[in-house]
């Protein structure tokens, strides 16, 4: 009974640190934040398109499997630090496999996921770029349940910081290799 105790403890508290471990990001004077939560997927997902627009239904089927986006971007030296320590924190606690890292003029971007039951099925995915200079740094945490190969879909209609190269991993899923690692 105990064992079965710590099991939902764990189980429920997961997803609550994962939206609480990057909240202190929210509203600090040197961080811009893009926050939009289920309620505002659902309202985006309901909009009609005409049905020859394919592009805009596949974007609103995406949606809807969306349960939160949180983008965090920073040029503060003191807040990136900040932002390096709770994510490589979180990384290790939520149980997060790197999809992709990019080491590409002064950048760093690591892009880790948490999959489902198929090998594309996304639980969260988590991106984080280190700014080169003068550049922000980005912390991206998307939650839900969508598969890797719908990230270009969404890349395409939100301007998402760091949004190329999440359709540079969604891209790498599949496909053969192309110069330097990338696929």
């Amino acid at each position: 009974m105990k064992k079965l105790i710590i099991a939902l403890v764990l189980m429920v508290g997961a997803p609550l640190f994962a939206q609480g471990a990057f909240d202190k990001f929210d509203g600090q004077d040197d961080v811009t934040s893009v926050i939009v939560n289920k309620k505002m997927f659902d309202m985006i997902g309901k909009v009609k398109t005409k049905p020859a627009d394919k592009e805009a239904q596949q974007y609103l089927e995406l949606v809807k499997k969306l349960d939160n986006l949180k983008v965090f971007t920073t040029k503060s030296t003191r807040v990136e630090n900040e932002m390096k320590a709770t994510t490589a924190s979180y990384i290790k606690s939520a149980g997060l496999e790197e999809l992709m890292r990019i080491n590409e003029n002064g950048r760093n971007i690591k892009i880790l996921v948490k999959s489902g039951s198929k090998d594309t099925q996304i639980k969260e995915l988590l991106m984080f770029i280190e700014g080169a200079k003068n550049e922000d740094t980005v912390l991206m945490s998307l939650t839900g349940d969508f598969d890797l190969n719908e990230l270009s879909v969404l890349t395409d209609k939100m301007s998402i910081p760091g949004g190329e190269d999440l359709k540079r991993a969604s891209k790498g899923a599949k496909g053969p290799k192309g110069p330097k690692g990338t696929k």
